[in-house]
């Protein structure tokens, strides 16, 4: 569930800033950097106790901006054993008088490192926010500059796009030996000793050393994405040091892990069914149908008909250019844009009606992955797969059946969602899948239309965060609101005024898409 490439210098971000009241609520700006409370296990003493270096990040990037080396245990139940080195960053923007604390990011995926977002955040942010805030970033455990794991997969066993498969029974034997084959090679090169403990629960464990080792009592944070789910958990394990905590396009936190695919399949069919409408009273222009029952059908046969023969695409998205597309694979690419840009999934469909067919076939690419999305897709597997295991079932036939049951249900996305994944094969974590479910006071954020963690997923974060509050944009379209271009004034203010002052709404807060 990685959030949609950003525009501009934008990274998906997190913030922490200390709430006084009991339990999350609203209180009183806290004064310049406090030691940080010695309410952690003893045995960890050493972690949270760390002086690190600071040194310059970059060259090429501000002097002011600095970083630094954190070592984590790979298990805090074994505090003495193997440990991992955690890069972190550190952009000081607060003004002094001014100053709550310290802004803490995750750009969400699992598998998007956050190292560099203090630089971009600084550009985006409002002044009454930096004011008050120290941005913090890091890449988490496993990823980039922190202990990456690599698993030396293939382009194919790499993609930079669509992680899932479509379940074809045909193919069906082919997509098991696949998934099993890429668990065996992450297990393989990163051993059952460090797999299970590569999760959010630990991730979560290492921001609180972090705060920690920075000497602040709480912690303030913004996450997009996972980045929410990663923050809903912090406040689950550690509720007394989470302060202002902004979770944008959340999953639902209690059903990450298989859930969060099926969920993205279940929210497709909506978002198809609202496209349907707006292109019919677009019929002129697009000519797909004057009813959403006849657009529907047209993009169907389209499917059909590509399923039948590939269709060499001569459109105008580059990536795309000269490859032959079955329906699965359009379905898969167009499927976010349903919810995300209407408007240009239907100019797709329309150039893909043009396109002729063709006897080309795409082979896999069985080169060597690129390391950087080599270490990416397997921290993203190595998160999904061992955060809720049980999630995950072992027997293959149960994803046969699954597949035919989600299809039928959600047949835009169904197939891709249900299908078998390396989870079938993984190690299993470390540590059942954790609840969240308390009232610490938190900010959740979501798009009406979000292709990646539809509605339902922020209003149960909502829902399991008895403190929070809901910020959502009627209308509002894509995935990622807070920070990012077009997020309307309305839902910008109030995220402001809350990372500024520490108050949280009074009530839900519902904005319209539109709105200045």
């Amino acid at each position: 569930m990685s959030r949609t490439t950003r525009t501009v210098a934008l990274a998906v971000v997190g913030v922490l800033a200390a709430l006084a009241l009991p339990g999350g609520g609203q209180g009183a700006t806290a004064s310049a950097v406090q030691p940080a409370a010695a309410d952690h296990p003893s045995r960890l003493d050493r972690y949270y106790g760390q002086h690190p270096a600071w040194r310059r990040c970059d060259t090429d990037a501000p002097a002011s901006y600095r970083c630094a080396t954190v070592t984590v245990p790979v298990d805090y139940a074994h505090p003495d054993g193997r440990t991992l080195r955690l890069q972190i960053s550190r952009l000081r923007t607060s003004t002094p008088g001014k100053r709550h604390g310290v802004l803490l990011s995750n750009p969400g995926g699992p598998g998007n490192p956050g190292l560099g977002d203090p630089v971009q955040l600084k550009d985006a942010l409002a002044k009454s926010v930096l004011q008050r805030y120290d941005l913090i970033g890091f890449d988490p455990r496993g990823l980039g500059a922190s202990s990456p794991l690599h698993c030396g997969l293939t382009r194919d066993e790499a993609p930079s796009t669509e992680p899932y498969r479509p379940y074809r029974d045909a193919t069906f034997a082919k997509d098991i030996a696949r998934a099993r084959a890429i668990a065996a090679k992450c297990t393989t090169r990163n051993g059952s000793r460090l797999l299970p403990y590569i999760n959010t629960r630990n991730t979560a464990r290492d921001m609180d050393v972090v705060r920690g080792v920075l000497g602040e009592r709480k912690l303030s944070y913004v996450g997009w994405s996972y980045g929410s789910y990663l923050g809903a958990v912090y406040t689950q394990l550690f509720p007394r040091h989470s302060d202002r905590m902004v979770l944008d396009s959340p999953p639902d936190p209690n059903r990450f892990g298989r859930g969060t695919a099926l969920a993205m399949a279940a929210g497709a069919e909506p978002a198809f069914q609202e496209w349907s409408r707006l292109i019919a009273r677009r019929d002129r222009t697009y000519h797909l149908g004057s009813t959403p029952a006849k657009v529907s059908a047209a993009f169907w046969q389209l499917i059909d008909r590509a399923d039948r023969t590939p269709l060499l695409y001569q459109g105008d998205d580059p990536e795309h250019q000269g490859q032959a597309l079955t329906g699965a694979d359009i379905r898969s690419w167009l499927r976010p844009s349903f919810a995300a840009d209407p408007y240009q999934a239907a100019d797709e469909i329309v150039a893909l009606r043009k396109s002729r067919p063709t006897n080309f076939t795409t082979r896999p690419d069985t080169g060597p992955a690129d390391p950087t999305d080599d270490n990416s897709v397997g921290l993203n597997w190595a998160v999904t797969c061992a955060d809720n295991t049980a999630s995950w079932p072992r027997d293959p036939a149960r994803y046969r059946q699954d597949a035919h049951r989600e299809s039928a249900r959600h047949p835009l996305f169904g197939d891709f969602a249900a299908n078998i994944t390396p989870c079938a094969f993984w190690p299993r974590g470390a540590e059942p899948a954790i609840r969240v479910d308390n009232t610490v006071g938190a900010l959740v954020v979501q798009n009406q239309w979000d292709p990646q963690t539809p509605l339902p997923g922020g209003r149960a974060m909502h829902a399991a965060l008895h403190g929070s509050r809901l910020a959502y944009v009627r209308g509002g379209r894509g995935h990622a609101v807070y920070a990012f271009p077009g997020a309307p004034g309305c839902l910008t203010r109030t995220v402001d005024a809350y990372l500024t002052d520490g108050r949280l709404p009074r009530a839900d807060v519902t904005c319209d898409a539109s709105a200045r």
